[in-house]
């Protein structure tokens, strides 16, 4: 879809709620804002003032309702120790709503249980922070034949998944899916931070 000025500018939408990861966010939204020139966005219940892990305060944007977020092109699910809880909240209609107008759909660590329980994994390969962690907090979930064993990143058909391990990977196969076209430059931020990982491995 194309506006005067060219394509539309991408807008993602990072979900985050109480005791979000802070070591799971920041390659991808900093690398999709300065990079990418995507329109990043904070989601949270109600749009109301979330805390990290660390004790970081962070106010959204947006809250999570399908309707305020109808012009998103793709969504991140941020990990916290709260999302195994049956407090967390209900982000499967928004989840959903995105990936059926074929938006990007990710989610690491704990953040790939509301994929989970939308039934975005259904015949699709995807990962966690391990087969029998996924397993014993959304038993039985559509898909989980296809649950892959690996330490990075996994992406089918824009779902995309990662352990928490992982945030370097979940950037990489993110912003691949949603910018599929921009080859060059998704190599070179891989290469870039797979240098780190080889340099403390010599």
């Amino acid at each position: 879809m194309t506006g005067e000025n060219g394509p539309r500018r991408k807008t993602l939408g990072v979900l985050f709620i109480h005791r979000w990861a802070d070591r799971e966010y920041g390659l991808l939204a900093a690398s999709a804002a300065d990079w990418f020139d995507t329109k990043v966005l904070s989601l949270a219940p109600g749009g109301r003032e979330v805390s990290s892990a660390s004790g970081f305060r962070l106010t959204p944007d947006r809250p999570l309702d399908a309707e305020a977020n109808a012009d998103l092109h793709a969504i991140a699910v941020i990990g916290s120790d709260r999302w195994p809880e049956s407090e967390a909240p209900e982000v499967g209609g928004l989840l959903r709503a995105v990936a059926e107008k074929g938006g990007v759909v990710g989610g690491i660590c704990a953040g790939t249980l509301p994929l989970a329980r939308a039934g975005l994994f259904a015949g699709r390969d995807h990962t966690s922070n391990g087969r029998e962690w996924i397993m014993g907090r959304v038993p039985g979930y559509a898909g989980s034949e296809r649950y892959r064993d690996v330490p990075h990143a996994v992406c089918d058909r824009r779902i995309v998944s990662a352990p928490g391990s992982a945030p370097g990977t979940f950037a990489c196969a993110f912003l691949g899916a949603l910018y599929p076209e921009r080859e060059a430059m998704l190599c070179d931020m891989h290469a870039m931070f797979a240098k780190e990982y080889g340099a403390s491995a010599s």
